[in-house]
C-alpha cells in the first residue's frame, strides 16, 4: 500500500480538523520511514524479486521491528502518547496512534503472507498485490475517497495551496501507478536509499497546510 496511506492521512482532517497534516502523513507513513533506516543498518532485509507479486518486484524477507502487529501496536502507543504531549490534546493523541496502526491494516490487505504477527511469529498477508487492476481500484478509491475528504474540511488561501497539494497527488500517484512497470533497482540498498525519500512527505504536507486554512464545519 502506498498511495492508500496518503488518502487516509488526507481523509483524517474530516474528523479531526485541529491535528496538523504533517503529523497525520508522518504517522500514517510512519512505519515505512523507519523501514528503509533499518534496512540500512541491516537490523532488517529485503531482496529485489522479480514476480514476487504482480504489483512489486520486492521481496520483504525480514521486517520484524518495522512491520510486525505486535510492535506497530508498540509504535501506535509511543506516537500517540508523543502526538498527546507534543499537541496537549488526548484526540491528537488517539489519531495519530490510530493512523499509525491503519499502515499495518492497509499493508495486511496488499502484502502477500510476510507480515509477521509478532517478530518471527505466524505471517499473514491477503495479496492485492497479485492482482494489478485490483490494487489500482482499490488504492484509486481510497485517494479519490481521501482527497474529497480533505477539500470538504479545508480550503486554499492562495494558488500555493491548491498547487502544492496537487503536486503531491500527482507525484506519489505516478510513482505507485507506475511501480509494477518501474527499472529494477539495483540492491537492496538502492532500495533503502529510495525509500528514504519519503522523509520528504511530512514537511511537504506542512508546506501544503501553510497556505490552506480549515472550513468552519469541520469537526
Amino acid at each position: 500500500m502506498f498511495v492508500g496511506h496518503l488518502a487516509v492521512a488526507l481523509g483524517v482532517k474530516r474528523v479531526a480538523p485541529d491535528v496538523p497534516l504533517g503529523a497525520t502523513v508522518a504517522a500514517a507513513f510512519g512505519l515505512d520511514l523507519v523501514w528503509p533506516v533499518l534496512l540500512l543498518f541491516g537490523v532488517e532485509t529485503v531482496r529485489v524479486s522479480p514476480g514476487d507479486t504482480a504489483f512489486t518486484n520486492l521481496a520483504f524477507d525480514a521486517y520484524p521491528w518495522s512491520h510486525s502487529l505486535l510492535t506497530v501496536v508498540g509504535w501506535s502507543v509511543l506516537i500517540g502518547l508523543l502526538g498527546r504531549y507534543l499537541l496537549d490534546s488526548g484526540r491528537a493523541g488517539v489519531v495519530l496512534g490510530g493512523l499509525v496502526l491503519s499502515h499495518w491494516v492497509l499493508d495486511f490487505v496488499t502484502h502477500r503472507p510476510d507480515l509477521p504477527l509478532w517478530p518471527g511469529g505466524y505471517l499473514v498477508g491477503l495479496g492485492l498485490w497479485d492482482s494489478i487492476p485490483g490494487t489500482i481500484l482499490v488504492e484509486a478509491g481510497l485517494l479519490a475517497a481521501g482527497l474529497s475528504a480533505y477539500r470538504r474540511a479545508t480550503y486554499a488561501r492562495d494558488r500555493t495551496g491548491t498547487a502544492a497539494l496537487v503536486a503531491l497527488l500527482a507525484l506519489t500517484a505516478l510513482v505507485w501507478v507506475t511501480q509494477p512497470w518501474a527499472p529494477l533497482p539495483e540492491s537492496p540498498t538502492a532500495v533503502a536509499t529510495g525509500a528514504l525519500l519519503l522523509w520528504l512527505l511530512p514537511p511537504w504536507a506542512v508546506w501544503i497546510e501553510g497556505h490552506r486554512s480549515v472550513k468552519g464545519g469541520a469537526a
